[in-house]
């Protein structure tokens, strides 16, 4: 990350076509996404066909969880534009452009819709994580009801499938230092530092509200639920940076997926829980919302009460969870809110000035906010064992050690 910023910084013409490296890393992580979840979710699905009301009860239980945190990540986003105020004196000119977006305006209609999958091979070559979900959660169902050979048979093919895109995604990572320069690098010499200068408050802003709904909110989450904080903020460090560099989740979300089955939690439990939180249980982006509707409110002279900001929360906890599965949704939700409550249009071109650093701090957040989602879900349905992978490391240790033992007894021999 230093050696981008550094790079970005000093050669801005040269940095700006390192893009096309951070592109072919993120593509190549985005080829592991689809495979990985299928055959984990159809596996720990199927391997428990027997208690079928366990996913019905798992599912519920996820939904409320996101309801109830994503709320708070949107107060949070409201408190922070209130307290910082980071749209004052801004003051939105004519000369100022707008900004039109194309494309589907997210909304409850459009979820709805995009709940039910044209085909396994349309959504995966989409990347759309829910609607691959949804086709593994019904295949897994109609795996558990076979009797017999076939049934073990299939078991047995996806259960090979999800470890060897586990191998596939640590190949992968070796290239992650390489793809994460190129990242910040191109990040850096597109928008330079410049641009930090008259919308610093705004970052600034989302980057200690991002914050304070960490410390407020999930850390208190894993106290509650009893999760080891330092050994859950030291697994979770590598995808959360990676996350964060790279401004992508979907690059980090492999990674994350094994990184939370390593710190206890069941794979079952994890392989639904993630995939299904980049839908619904988007913190960072949540938050982000809400605190820059206010910042374009602020810009353009409005000076609205707490009770005139009401109506943008609630509107936002159900434009929202359709952030995820539209190109640019984010800022079509931003617009749509814009529209809705008479704010122009024309702020968004100033949030775009700095929409990367934003785009970096929330995406992290989203990261970590679906791992905390994934160890409490795993604690609730009483599937999260911290020895488990202790045990298994140690298991792994024996087993490699017999081996060596036996084949130099062999040797001799």
């Amino acid at each position: 990350m230093i050696g981008g910023v550094v790079f970005g910084w000093q050669f801005p013409t040269a940095a700006v076509r390192c893009g096309i490296v951070s592109d072919l890393f993120i593509r190549l992580i985005k080829c592991i996404i689809v495979p990985l979840i299928f055959s984990t979710l159809v596996v720990g699905i199927a391997g428990h066909a027997q208690d079928l009301k366990a996913v019905g009860r798992l599912a519920l239980k996820s939904i409320l969880y996101f309801e109830i945190v994503t709320t708070l990540a949107l107060a949070i986003g409201l408190a922070a534009a209130n307290v910082f105020h980071p749209g004052t004196g801004m003051q939105l000119s004519n000369s100022q452009p707008e900004v039109q977006l194309n494309g589907p305006r997210p909304g409850l209609a459009n979820v709805l819709e995009h709940l039910a999958p044209q085909s396994l091979a349309d959504a995966a070559a989409r990347n759309d994580v829910l609607q691959v979900v949804i086709i593994a959660i019904l295949f897994g169902l109609a795996l558990g009801q076979v009797e017999g050979r076939p049934r073990q048979t299939m078991l047995d093919f996806f259960e090979g499938l999800s470890q060897v895109m586990f191998k596939f995604t640590g190949l992968v990572m070796y290239l992650a230092p390489l793809g994460v320069a190129a990242a910040v690098a191109h990040t850096v010499g597109q928008n330079g530092f410049g641009v930090l200068a008259g919308l610093g408050k705004l970052v600034g802003s989302l980057y200690l509200a991002q914050a304070i709904f960490i410390v407020l909110v999930l850390v208190p989450i894993l106290v509650l639920f009893r999760i080891p904080i330092l050994e859950f903020f030291k697994t979770i460090r590598a995808p959360a940076m990676l996350a964060f560099s790279t401004a992508s989740s979907e690059a980090a979300l492999p990674e994350a997926i094994q990184k939370m089955v390593a710190l206890g939690a069941s794979p079952r439990i994890v392989s639904f829980v993630m995939p299904a939180g980049y839908s619904f249980n988007l913190d960072g982006s949540t938050l982000y919302l809400s605190l820059t509707t206010l910042f374009v409110a602020q810009a353009a002279g409005f000076h609205l009460s707490l009770s005139e900001q009401m109506p943008i929360l609630l509107t936002l906890m159900l434009t929202s969870k359709g952030v995820a599965g539209v190109p640019r949704a984010g800022l079509m939700v931003l617009s749509g809110t814009l529209a809705t409550f008479g704010f122009p249009m024309k702020g968004i071109a100033l949030v775009l000035g700095v929409e990367a650093f934003l785009d970096m701090a929330r995406t992290s957040v989203n990261l970590i906010g679906n791992c905390v989602a994934s160890v409490v879900m795993a604690r609730w349905e009483g599937e999260f064992d911290p020895c488990r992978s202790k045990e298994s490391a140690k298991v792994e240790r024996i087993r490699s050690s017999g081996e060596l033992i036996a084949s130099e007894f062999t040797v001799e021999k």
